[in-house]
């Protein structure tokens, strides 16, 4: 009887390991922050629509239903939320999307005028995870960085 639960439980981690094995491998997509404006403010909170490019390298379509993000403007956390707005990313191919960001004008803007001293260029970090409507795999964790041109991007 020992015998047999050892076989069991021993062709149940290899059904499991076939399984994970099988298990579709899917590249993260590329986010680029295409521009961002501000859309509504006053001095307790801001509205920026930022408008974005999601690159897919996989050989099958990315079904989104919403991306959970973090934005970090000079190494200080700007804004983080999640947008719902769900679309479809081509296979190999890309698409543009617009989502709303809030952020606490005391928190985040205050803040990141005092660090930037007259600059022009801001470094950004922008990372969190993109939810996929259906698929083995639900959730695809991101982080992309790069400079904003205040004068061109917002």
């Amino acid at each position: 009887m020992k015998k047999l639960r050892s076989l069991s439980i021993l062709l149940l981690l290899a059904g499991i390991t076939a399984c994970s094995a099988m298990a579709p491998k899917l590249e993260t997509p590329r986010l680029t922050i295409i521009n961002a404006s501000m859309t509504s403010g006053d001095v307790f909170s801001q509205n920026f629509l930022v408008h974005l490019n999601v690159q897919n390298p996989n050989d099958r379509d990315l079904p989104i239903k919403g991306i959970e993000y973090k934005l970090f403007l000079q190494g200080d956390s700007f804004a983080e939320g999640t947008s719902s707005r769900a679309f479809t990313v081509p296979a190999n191919g890309e698409t543009e999307f617009d989502m709303t960001v809030r952020t606490n004008f005391v928190s985040s803007v205050g803040r990141l005028l005092t660090r930037l001293g007259g600059k022009k260029q801001v470094e950004y970090v922008f990372e969190g995870k993109v939810m996929l409507a259906s698929g083995m795999i639900r959730t695809i964790p991101f982080q992309e960085s790069g400079t904003v041109d205040l004068a061109t991007k917002l």
